[in-house]
């Protein structure tokens, strides 16, 4: 499978903001916090048109406690991780949407938001990016779990510089 990159969008922040009023309806005080992660959430970047979304809830293993909420409202359930910090992962209409749920205080959530807010605040490590992403969409990939996992590298060389 090829990964599909296209320009960055201005709508994608109306699009995270629709989507965290939906989920902010449908889980309500569960959901502690909700953030717009990933590519899309980076102005200027090239992307994957699907907006990802961190959930914060209390216990992301606690499947019963957002499960049904979530699919209720028409996410479908995607993947279970609990080896990786009991993530989550919800996919919206049409995969229009990513929602990847963690439990409070997940330190990946912190490391999410971390690379976001680099690419964000530094424009020659968000040209570093694009360039490994843009070179990676070339490729085949069996996954598309393949393709992220291929890009542990650059972020990791960026986070470093924090």
């Amino acid at each position: 499978m090829r990964v599909h990159l296209v320009n960055y969008d201005p709508a994608w922040p109306a699009r995270f903001a629709e989507e965290s009023r939906r989920l902010r309806d449908v889980i309500g005080a569960g959901a502690l916090r909700i953030e717009h992660a990933g590519s899309t959430s980076v102005p200027g970047l090239v992307a994957k048109p699907v907006i990802d979304i961190i959930l914060e809830v209390q216990d992301s293993g606690d499947e019963s406690a957002y499960a049904a909420l979530l699919e209720g409202a028409g996410y479908r359930f995607h993947l279970r991780e609990p080896a990786w910090h009991e993530h989550r992962l919800f996919k919206g209409a049409a995969d229009g949407a990513n929602v990847h749920v963690f439990s409070r205080g997940c330190p990946e959530i912190d490391r999410m938001l971390a690379f976001r807010d680099r690419l964000r605040a530094n424009a020659e490590d968000r040209h570093i990016y694009a360039a490994a992403k843009r070179a990676l969409a070339e490729q085949e990939w069996e996954r598309m779990d393949d393709y992220a996992s291929a890009k542990t590298a650059v972020v990791e060389q960026i986070l470093s510089r924090r």
